[in-house]
């Protein structure tokens, strides 16, 4: 399984697209998604929000539903979009994790809050990690890397500059709220040196600019 590129530009999971009745794409800077979307002012949190109808519910991180004909979105410019679709319940999430909210498991959040409210289980999930910063080009100082150790105890190297592969630490999470390894799809490239593709707060620093990732079952 990957993520791969259609010929629209945008991103989609192979795994995902195997099921009937859910919608999913990751956005690029050249090839937004479709409007009619929910969305989130996003905070780098681990808050979770239950999405009804089409708008903006209020702050959080990530996106739930189970009502069909709602998309929920989250919006990246190097942070993780990720995307969760529960073919049993037939609920679905959208999750945006910046560094901040691995560091406070936004993915584990957001999978008990599937469970909590859809009687989700992670060995139902599949779960799809679209373009983001990858651990060649996320370089932080030790203020940052000491707050990896937990999910990283392998590592010795987390006091001082070093580098942290932030899809590696969704998927450990991903693993550890029970979702199984061969329903994690990931690949995708990095949007720091994936070139103008992508939109990078890292590369750019440009306010602004977000690429729209959108999961939602079909009305």
């Amino acid at each position: 399984m990957s993520i791969v590129r259609t010929p629209e530009g945008h991103y989609r999971s192979t795994l995902l697209s195997e099921f009937e009745g859910v919608f999913h794409v990751f956005g690029t800077a050249a090839a937004p998604p479709p409007d009619g979307h929910t969305t989130l002012r996003q905070i780098h949190s681990a808050r979770v929000v239950e999405a009804c109808v089409p708008g903006q519910p209020g702050e959080g991180d990530a996106l739930i539903t189970a009502r069909g004909g709602v998309r929920v979105a989250v919006k990246t410019a190097d942070c993780i979009p990720l995307l969760l679709y529960d073919a049993r319940r037939q609920a679905v999430a959208a999750v945006h994790a910046g560094w901040r909210g691995v560091v406070r498991n936004i993915a584990g959040a957001a999978v008990e809050a599937l469970a909590r409210r859809y009687g989700s289980r992670g060995e139902d999930l599949v779960a799809a990690l679209g373009p983001a910063i990858g651990g060649c080009c996320f370089e932080v100082g030790p203020e940052v890397a000491e707050q990896f150790r937990g999910i990283f105890p392998e590592r010795s190297d987390l006091t001082g500059q070093t580098r942290v592969d932030l899809q590696e630490a969704v998927v450990r999470q991903l693993r550890a709220a029970g979702v199984q390894d061969w329903h994690i799809d990931r690949g995708a490239p990095c949007t720091s040196c994936g070139g103008p593709e992508f939109f990078s707060w890292r590369r750019d620093r440009l306010l602004g600019q977000r690429m729209f990732a959108v999961i939602g079952l079909e009305g």
